[in-house]
């Protein structure tokens, strides 16, 4: 499903301040992967993400995305195929619209707008039950402000926002970091179950290494712009917390 190909991010290159972020990094996603992405602050996880949805173009290497090359196709056109969460609960809503015309701006995403659109009746339903399905009362509150809703409310409408389209591939930019324990828990039960449902292929960069382990089949983490660790599946399933500090400390 993607395919990253020797792929190389400098920063301030040529001066004193030169960072290497991406280091002729390679990796694939097969179809339906859930990836964890670890690493320390530096590593290149979010500067891998923002690779991928064009926020920084990449100096070398390619991106493709289900065989299509996005490796410079600019970041508004790539959004088509992208859904994107970031770790800033009042990004990626409108505050002053109501919830569900937030939900109809996302569903319109990447159709042609006129300056007459409605909601139907039909999407008005669609849309209350798929917010009933997140158990947050949202579905009782349609015409409410999305700037009234908690950092946990808003961060579950922006994962439904974002798959709303069943993108080809979903990022989780750090969901979570934001939010409080308890809120963070319920706000990635709501990731999972989006993501399952929609067999969806994702990419969700935490510092949660707990987190990491809990969630997805899969577990990469980067160090000093490379992927330095890279397990799935039952080898996944026995790593333990203390494994992957014991990892960051090597």
């Amino acid at each position: 499903m993607l395919k990253l190909i020797d792929v190389c991010k400098t920063f301030n290159a040529g001066t004193v301040n030169e960072k290497v972020a991406l280091d002729h990094l390679d990796l694939t996603l097969e179809d339906g992967d859930f990836v964890t992405v670890i690493g320390s602050n530096g590593a290149g996880k979010s500067t891998a993400l923002n690779a991928i949805a064009g926020t920084y173009p990449v100096d070398q290497g390619k991106v493709l995305l289900d065989d299509v090359d996005l490796t410079d196709m600019p970041e508004h056109k790539r959004a088509f195929y992208l859904g994107r969460v970031f770790q800033d609960p009042m990004m990626g809503t409108a505050p002053d619209m109501q919830i569900e015309e937030n939900l109809a701006l996302a569903a319109r995403r990447g159709n042609k707008r006129g300056f007459k659109w409605y909601i139907t009746p039909e999407e008005r339903q669609q849309y209350r039950e798929m917010l009933k399905d997140l158990n947050l009362g949202l579905e009782d509150r349609m015409t409410s402000k999305v700037g009234l809703l908690s950092g946990g409310q808003r961060q579950a409408l922006t994962l439904l926002m974002a798959t709303l389209k069943k993108p080809k591939l979903l990022l989780l930019d750090e969901h979570t970091a934001a939010l409080d324990p308890k809120t963070a828990a319920k706000v990635l039960e709501i990731s999972d179950k989006i993501v399952a449902d929609n067999h969806l292929t994702t990419m969700m960069v935490t510092h949660n290494m707990r987190d990491a382990l809990a969630h997805g089949n899969r577990l990469i983490m980067f160090h000093e712009g490379k992927i330095v660790i890279d397990v799935k599946g039952e080898d996944k399933k026995k790593l333990t917390a203390a494994d992957l500090l014991e990892y960051f400390e090597s």
